[in-house]
């Protein structure tokens, strides 16, 4: 059965855009053009995931996201976001969102957060004993670290941080997310010297990092297995440097 995706926006013309997108790719698309028939469509119908614009007419957005969470804690949520909302990106991540999309988005871009967002729904049941992207593979069970089959020593606390982004691949997750996981300091110099250590170690080329992905002002992502670096016009990665 294709997975029902719930549309929530209130302009027509993003709801078009996304439903004759999407339906193409084979999802089932249902729309909400506020938040009182969104809540009203989720207690109603089977939605596998929801794609959440913030700025609703009748209920903020990020109030919308706390509800829906209160009610489907397993539900995926992409929010739909302004280039401009730095903040209000990171407020949804850390309400329990799971990835967001800037205004204006690319089709092709917002499909491979869809599918990352659907693949981490089936993988919460349980961990993968190894983890393999790129040049990097993690045995979870036994805590080995390899880069093209040569062992890494890391810290204990550097492989805090690295098992934590590999639970969640391809999601991005906020500073506060990451430091509350592992139980650190809050000040985010902290966790950026750990990604950079990480870096050091598992990037070919730390300064283009291909695998340990910074999402700018938010947070950190690690890249999913499935998933090719996303790449802006300029040609350099979107989500690259520190």
């Amino acid at each position: 059965m294709s997975p029902t995706i719930l549309v929530i926006d209130d302009e027509p013309p993003i709801r078009k855009l996304l439903r004759t997108g999407l339906s193409t790719q084979g999802y089932a698309i249902l729309e909400a053009p506020n938040a009182a028939t969104a809540l009203d469509v989720l207690g109603r119908e089977r939605v596998n995931l929801v794609i959440l614009d913030l700025g609703l007419p009748d209920m903020r957005g990020h109030d919308l996201l706390r509800a829906i969470r209160a009610r489907h804690p397993e539900l995926p949520v992409v929010v739909l976001s302004s280039r401009t909302d730095e903040g209000g990106k990171v407020d949804a991540l850390d309400l329990g969102a799971d990835d967001y999309v800037t205004k204006p988005f690319g089709m092709a871009e917002l499909l491979a957060r869809l599918r990352a967002a659907l693949r981490h729904q089936l993988a919460v049941q349980g961990e993968r004993p190894i983890f393999r992207v790129d040049r990097l593979s993690i045995d979870l069970v036994r805590r080995i670290v390899k880069v093209d089959d040569a062992e890494v020593k890391l810290t204990p606390r550097e492989y805090d941080f690295l098992r934590v982004l590999v639970l969640h691949a391809g999601k991005v997750l906020t500073h506060a997310q990451l430091m509350q996981a592992v139980s650190v300091s809050s000040d985010p110099q902290y966790l950026r010297v750990y990604m950079r250590q990480l870096r050091q170690k598992l990037e070919a080329d730390p300064e283009r990092p291909r695998i340990l992905l910074t999402e700018t002002g938010v947070g950190y992502r690690l890249r999913a297995p499935e998933d090719e670096p996303t790449v802006s016009e300029s040609g350099r990665s979107r989500t690259g440097g520190a």
